[in-house]
């Protein structure tokens, strides 16, 4: 069985003979609009350049699953269910639960999920006309409010973009900002567990 999960088709080519993938693990990359669930140790989830995007980023310490989410938008077209299902990780509402139901899928424990967030700055929109960043957070909060999942971490608002990792292995979850200085969002021990839920 195939320990990564992806919305979309693989297109990666097999490795130039005498190259192996085992010698340099290239990160599975979420990009806009997409999810990507591992239970490979040795992998590491990344996206890149959020903006007012946010990824949603779980991971559970006893089955080692994790997975990153980075959707656009906060909803999915009022009764248009061509527009979701098209490209349904777009949008946090429709997203987030596939999300977690891939993680599920994998072995992971909604109890033991350990949920961070990063993004939904205002990049693009300096005045706050549209407010996508902020749409998009306040909708993320409540869905997993109603969902009754706690977030352990988040690094979300701001005017500067990020880019995110994630360690399968470790649950490690890493924050690039723009000028390319990288930080650790540590989760208290007892919440690493599943303890603090």
């Amino acid at each position: 069985m195939n320990s990564n999960m992806s919305c979309r088709p693989s297109t990666e080519s097999p490795p130039e003979q005498g190259v192996s993938w085992a010698a340099a693990p290239k990160p599975l990359v979420v990009g806009v609009g997409d999810c990507k669930v591992s239970s490979d140790p040795g992998s590491e989830i990344v996206t890149y350049a959020l903006g007012s995007c946010i990824a949603v980023a779980i991971w559970d310490p006893l089955s080692r699953v994790g997975g990153l989410l980075h959707f656009m938008l906060p909803e999915s077209p009022a009764g248009s269910a061509a527009a979701s299902c098209d490209n349904p990780y777009r949008y946090a509402d429709t997203g987030t639960p596939m999300l977690f139901r891939g993680a599920y899928h994998q072995g992971a424990d909604k109890r033991r999920l350990v949920v961070r967030l990063a993004g939904g700055a205002s990049v693009v929109d300096s005045d706050g006309i549209f407010n996508i960043g902020k749409r998009n957070y306040a909708a993320l909060r409540k869905i997993l409010w109603k969902a009754g999942v706690m977030v352990h971490g988040e690094d979300v608002g701001g005017s500067n973009s990020r880019t995110v990792r994630l360690e399968v292995g470790s649950g490690r979850f890493f924050i690039r900002g723009p000028m390319g200085e990288e930080r650790e969002m540590r989760v208290p021990a007892r919440n690493a567990a599943g303890g603090g839920q």
